[in-house]
């Protein structure tokens, strides 16, 4: 439905299929009927099957016939010519320029039929407002159909209706190709299950497909609070005189609202007397309209032999992003292009599914992202009005600060106003103050581990790493883990503040950043390795045992990391004394060091996070069993560190908020864990996940662990650092200034350009007191000239053939 986003991954698709039929068909084939084989050794397969007349299934026939006019293809699709769901069908600009590019007749079709609109409404408690630019153009669903049935019969594309498919391993015999593009509920799918392993989940979720006989001026989204809970509206116009209307709520609301046990023309009226001024008092229509719960389709496989899942078979994208239609209609282009340039049908299979597989996986991050931000919708209800129009603009992470910026430049300025923003200044470079410490920007270089240590002493690598990034222009830049003893270390090259000596070289790290980099804070992250310590360097082989040289390891619970690793001996109670005055230790030689903000490492299954985390601690005593006991020793070591470090400096906490596994900790564990830390005075939480236990399946993807961090900020009330995959200065502000973030924490990006902040100022033409640039380096605050610029213009054009 709600697409917005950016371009079009098919682009290449959809030139190649452009290409091809501008070039003409290729000559008719010689073998009409091929034999089971003939999708082995034949690339164009002349007959073909296509189970499914939606859109997708109707483009790719229009698509190969075109592409071969010659061959023999029929869609099968077992309801009325007339018969659809749904009312309206909104596609992108970059889709509709792939169809343009692959079928001018279908294009100007649908061009005859477009309604084109380019603002959001956002109407949250009495306030609207308006974002512009975004370009979208919408049709109903009925005239789509009917525009791709003309234009398969024009080619000669054989369709029947109103009868179920030959069974899939029929059609795979007696066809060279099937294309199953028979939906979220596809039969082709589930008789090749054990092939094609689908994997299909439920969400929390009820909406339903409704329609107004008049068209809305902007697509709208709309919020209601009631007695039963939060629910939204998303509606837009499909035609001159009627919009799509889809309303959606928790489970529970829906329940809460009587409308399990409601009709459907009860339903209808319902829904629109709770949006009766969206619609304007104007009643809603229904089509065979169930309340239903989104489906995410995810399947490993997507060809089997000579049949291939194309559509809402082989992958589904929640509604609130875009519509089946768009990813179907991509599909199919690329279909088309590969089965026109490999050798051979398996080939072209294996190239379409290679190409396809990253594209919808993508959108399927950012589709899961969009659906869950409306399933928490309550959540962010008493955000202000602006930010919370931003907040769900920006909900994918595909729409971006940067993005609005040149879409509506106005509705992005009152957007900062509100949050707080000088004129001129972007979100990421406003200040943020936690105690008496007040960070300039909203930048934090990430712990990161150098394994560069001798005997735990920090040395002149420490000196650069660190005095580098602090010179680039971050507000804090953070040491890696610095362990609490030496056998708490995860590596010999580990850092330290067990003894004074290590304590003063930190220091001699410190000053400089105080003097070289005013106004550059430095903080140190302090942890014990737990049954992760004595491995090897990272570059030697992360995670792996030491071949010699080894320490004894301790741990919650006696359980080895890795199969391979040593086995933890359980820590006693008098050893779990020891390792807190250890972390007091170390956090007394930090302050006299000179650090500006301690953190505490609760993460990564280190020793903190494998008491917290229900995998690796299964203990009986009073540190085992409830969530409340496995937080009971972070905490006392919370507290122990936080009675010696001065009070008027902040202490951080990084926990995992999911171990990424079956039975690890839950997300709302998580933000109980972060109340636990702020009711003992925590200033802010870094979120971040995993590494707790070996087998963990993380959902890697930009900004992955954001939505962690989001719900701690607003469920805990408590300031929050996300970090993972947060590559761009365009995300920090994104994340800052839709309130998922306080501060952003960027690792990898800070080892590529360790000047990544001061860079990040200059490419937005930022200059003041958020990004300082250091005086040596002043000539260096704005990028050099990389090419000739007095070259002559081109003053004189000619149009039309010229004789030679």
């Amino acid at each position: 439905m709600f697409s917005a986003q950016g371009s079009m991954p098919t682009q290449g698709a959809r030139d190649r299929v452009d290409v091809r039929l501008r070039r003409g068909a290729r000559p008719v084939m010689t073998h009409p009927h091929p034999h089971p084989g003939d999708h082995r050794t034949h690339p164009h397969p002349h007959r073909i099957a296509i189970i499914g007349g939606g859109p997708g299934g109707l483009y790719t026939a229009a698509l190969l016939k075109r592409l071969a006019p010659d061959r023999e293809i029929t869609v099968h699709e077992r309801n009325a010519p007339d018969d659809t769901f749904g009312f309206g069908v909104v596609l992108s600009d970059e889709t509709l320029g792939g169809i343009e590019h692959a079928d001018a007749d279908v294009y100007a079709a649908l061009k005859a039929h477009f309604v084109r609109w380019d603002d959001i409404d956002i109407v949250h408690r009495g306030h609207r407002h308006t974002s512009s630019g975004h370009r979208f153009a919408a049709l109903g669903r009925r005239r789509l159909l009917e525009i791709l049935h003309e234009r398969c019969r024009a080619l000669g594309v054989a369709l029947r209706f109103g009868a179920e498919a030959p069974d899939p391993a029929e059609l795979a015999r007696t066809h060279g190709l099937v294309v199953a593009a028979d939906g979220v509920h596809s039969a082709t799918r589930e008789a090749y299950r054990d092939v094609f392993r689908p994997h299909v989940t439920g969400h929390r979720c009820r909406y339903v497909w409704l329609a107004a006989d008049f068209a809305l001026d902007a697509f709208r989204f709309e919020i209601a609070e009631t007695e039963h809970g939060v629910m939204q509206l998303h509606g837009y116009p499909y035609a001159a005189d009627a919009s799509t209307v889809i309303v959606e709520m928790r489970e529970e609301v829906w329940k809460a609202a009587g409308f399990d046990e409601l009709g459907e023309e009860e339903s209808t009226a319902r829904c629109a007397k709770i949006f009766a001024e969206a619609l304007g008092c104007r009643p809603l229509r229904s089509n065979n309209s169930a309340w239903t719960t989104f489906r995410t389709v995810v399947n490993e496989r997507w060809s089997h032999g000579n049949t291939v899942l194309l559509g809402d078979a082989a992958h589904t994208a929640h509604f609130s992003i875009g519509s089946g239609t768009k990813l179907a209609v991509e599909d199919a282009l690329a279909l088309a292009a590969c089965l026109e340039e490999q050798p051979s049908l398996a080939e072209a299979l294996a190239a379409y599914e290679e190409e396809r597989r990253p594209v919808v996986a993508s959108t399927q991050r950012a589709a899961k992202a969009s659906m869950e931000w409306f399933e928490d919708l309550a959540r962010y209800v008493d955000q202000p009005p602006r930010q919370f129009a931003f907040n769900l603009l920006t909900r994918s992470r595909r729409v971006t600060h940067d993005n609005l910026r040149l879409r509506d430049a106005g509705f992005a300025g009152s957007v900062e106003r509100e949050f707080g923003c000088p004129d001129g200044t972007p979100p990421m470079f406003t200040p943020l103050r936690l105690r008496d410490l007040t960070l300039r920007n909203r930048v934090v270089v990430s712990p990161m581990d150098m394994y560069s240590a001798v005997d735990g002493v920090p040395g002149d690598f420490h000196l650069v790493h660190l005095g580098a990034r602090a010179l680039g222009g971050a507000g804090l830049v953070m040491t890696e883990m610095v362990c609490v003893s030496p056998e708490g270390r995860i590596t010999p090259g580990c850092a330290g503040l067990y003894t004074n000596r290590q304590g003063e070289a930190w220091r001699r790290i410190t000053d400089f950043v105080h003097a070289s980099a005013p106004g550059t804070a430095i903080g140190v992250q302090l942890g014990h390795s737990g049954r992760k310590g004595s491995t090897r360097l990272m570059w030697e082989g992360m995670d792996e045992p030491l071949p010699e040289g080894n320490w004894p390891l301790v741990a919650p619970s006696p359980l080895p990391y890795r199969p391979d690793g040593q086995t933890p001996r359980e820590l006693s109670r008098a050893q779990l004394t020891d390792i807190r005055e250890q972390f007091t230790s170390a956090a007394a030689r930090a302050a006299r060091a000179g650090f500006d903000l301690l953190e505490l490492h609760c993460a990564h299954g280190y020793l903190l996070s494998g008491f917290l985390s229900p995998l690796t601690n299964l203990r009986t005593d009073a540190y085992g069993g409830s969530p409340e006991k496995r937080l009971r020793f972070p905490l006392e070591v919370f507290d122990a560190v936080r009675e010696v470090w001065p009070g008027e400096r902040p202490m951080t906490v990084r926990v995992s908020a999911t171990d990424w596994a079956e039975g690890g900790i839950a997300p709302e564990e998580t933000v109980a864990i972060a109340r636990a830390f702020a009711a003992h005075g925590v200033d802010a939480v870094d979120v971040s996940t995993g590494q707790v236990v070996a087998d963990e399946r993380p959902e890697f993807g930009r900004s992955y662990q954001t939505p962690y961090a989001d719900r701690i900020r607003h469920e805990a009330g408590v300031p929050v650092i996300a970090v993972g995959a947060i590559s761009s200065w365009d995300d920090v502000n994104s994340l800052i200034l839709a309130g998922r973030a306080d501060l952003c924490a960027l690792a990898r990006p800070h080892l590529y350009d360790p000047h990544w902040t001061l860079h990040a100022a200059a490419e937005q033409g930022y200059e003041g007191p958020g990004a300082v640039w250091p005086a040596p380096y002043r000539a260096g605050s704005r990028p050099p000239r990389t090419r000739r610029t007095d070259a002559p213009r081109p003053r004189l054009t000619l149009h039309g053939s010229q004789d030679v």
